[in-house]
């Protein structure tokens, strides 16, 4: 399927690795999803035979980690954290370096193939995993190499990625795909955007559309931006959009401002 046949699906039948494999094919045309599947499923293997999935939660979390963050080489990329390719998953596979959410993904796409209950958790500022047994769960950071994190561990992380924020229990939910998938389009879109990559920049605009529709900034930055590249009338019906969607913004009279000066330019040159 295509990204926006993905994007469509209701949120019970989206797939973490379909769509961060469907993110790595705009930057890799022609990726071969079964060959990287394949690739996941040797990983666990290891891990299948020693039947990890059968042990207290604590410990299938180390076994996890330590198997692909010791043996298996994976880590976070804290010299190159702003590389494109740190968010690309056949390119954590390929390098064995990451940042927190696609070092995330790999945790939790091995370990399910483990079958150990391992999800996503959106942390403020950091991503991290999260496994859970019949009786207890416990937090895994992959980018500091799969260190389970205590309650004071959690606290001091978001005392220095979190701003003032206070720790709250939902803090430690475990995060649908579909906003896990957007949290990765948006780093690319910081990336993208940091490096003046405007194609690039565009197109990952656009998926987040077609992710998640209600998000309206994603609107109003998609129409600046094709206004920018010389696309007139795409960026007229994005900004009408934005405005549809938001009509008491902040930023409504300037965005009708920019609205009126691009359709008043737009009819001079059809004239």
């Amino acid at each position: 399927m295509d990204f926006r046949q993905y994007a469509a699906q209701p949120d019970d039948r989206l797939e973490l690795l379909t769509g961060a494999l469907l993110i790595a094919r705009d930057a890799h045309p022609g990726l071969d999803f079964d060959a990287l599947e394949g690739k996941l499923e040797a990983l666990a293997a290891p891990l299948r035979r020693r039947h990890v999935n059968e042990l207290p939660a604590a410990l299938q979390a180390r076994a996890v980690g330590d198997h692909l963050f010791i043996r298996s080489g994976f880590r976070g990329n804290a010299d190159n954290y702003y590389d494109a390719r740190n968010s690309f998953l056949n390119e954590v596979l390929e390098r064995k370096v990451g940042i927190p959410i696609s070092l995330t993904v790999l945790f939790v796409e091995v370990a399910r193939r483990a079958g150990v209950n391992a999800r996503g958790v959106g942390f403020p500022g950091h991503f991290l995993a999260r496994v859970d047994d019949a009786e207890s769960s416990v937090m895994v950071d992959p980018f500091a190499g799969g260190a389970t994190l205590a309650r004071r561990d959690l606290h001091d992380l978001l005392k220095r990625v979190g701003g003032k924020l206070k720790f709250h229990e939902s803090m430690l939910d475990a995060t649908p795909v579909r906003h896990i998938i957007a949290r990765m389009l948006m780093n690319l879109r910081g990336i993208y955007a940091g490096q003046g990559d405007y194609p690039r920049l565009l197109l990952t605009l656009d998926r987040l559309i077609d992710l998640m529709p209600d998000v309206t900034d994603e609107l109003r930055d998609y129409g600046y931006l094709c206004a920018k590249l010389g696309a007139p009338h795409a960026a007229i019906e994005k900004l009408q959009r934005y405005l549809g969607a938001l009509p008491h913004a902040g930023d409504v009279a300037e965005v009708r401002s920019f609205l009126s000066r691009l359709e008043q330019d737009t009819r001079s040159a059809q004239n």
